[in-house]
């Protein structure tokens, strides 16, 4: 596969998966060294607890520190965000993330849709969505939320998921700019802003 180089001035890549995802964040993470000029966000269908294990693991096992979010925190470059169980995570106009309550959508909360859709509408051109391995369709809706917005899209190859029906879907009715293997996703992910 040809180099991808992605100079879009980025502020923010949003990642969002269900199950099988979190395997393929712990292949990538871990190799990321830096990403000092965007935030990094998470959004990984959950249980419905209190429980930090997943910001445990993740603070672990990357070597970027991951800010824990409550409702309107500030959005900073160079660091790691994880959509807290049993809340939608929302995107303000000024670099504010929310919180919110409201009804489950595609039975999650948080819903991927509604954090891509936001994401979309406050960063346009200057966001990259990434969907990864899951058993829902959510993040479609979301992922063509973003390319209509002007950004980037990214679909994990459905090959190398563990469960593929969500980037599949994604793949038939978003048509993402790039279908990517994990390997391939890192490599993506390290080549953001780079001249």
């Amino acid at each position: 596969m040809e180099e991808i180089k992605i100079t879009s001035n980025c502020k923010v890549v949003i990642i969002g998966g269900s199950a099988g995802s979190l395997n393929a964040l712990m292949q990538i993470l871990p190799e990321l060294i830096k990403i000092n000029d965007f935030a990094l966000v998470i959004v990984l269908h959950r249980k419905s607890t209190d429980d930090q294990t997943l910001e445990d693991l993740i603070t672990l096992k990357s070597n970027i520190k991951v800010k824990s979010v409550e409702d309107k925190v500030p959005l900073l470059p160079g660091f790691i965000y994880i959509a807290p169980s049993n809340y939608h995570l929302l995107f303000e106009k000024d670099g504010i993330l929310a919180l919110d309550t409201s009804e489950k959508i595609n039975y999650s909360r948080p819903s991927i849709d509604v954090s891509f859709e936001s994401a979309a509408e406050v960063y346009g051109s200057s966001l990259i969505g990434i969907l990864l391995s899951g058993s829902n369709s959510d993040g479609t809706v979301g992922l063509r939320a973003i390319k209509e917005a002007g950004g980037i899209t990214v679909a994990q190859n459905p090959l190398s998921a563990e469960m593929p029906f969500m980037p599949n879907n994604a793949i038939l009715y978003s048509n993402p700019d790039y279908i990517l293997n994990i390997q391939e996703i890192l490599h993506f992910i390290a080549s953001i802003n780079m001249e």
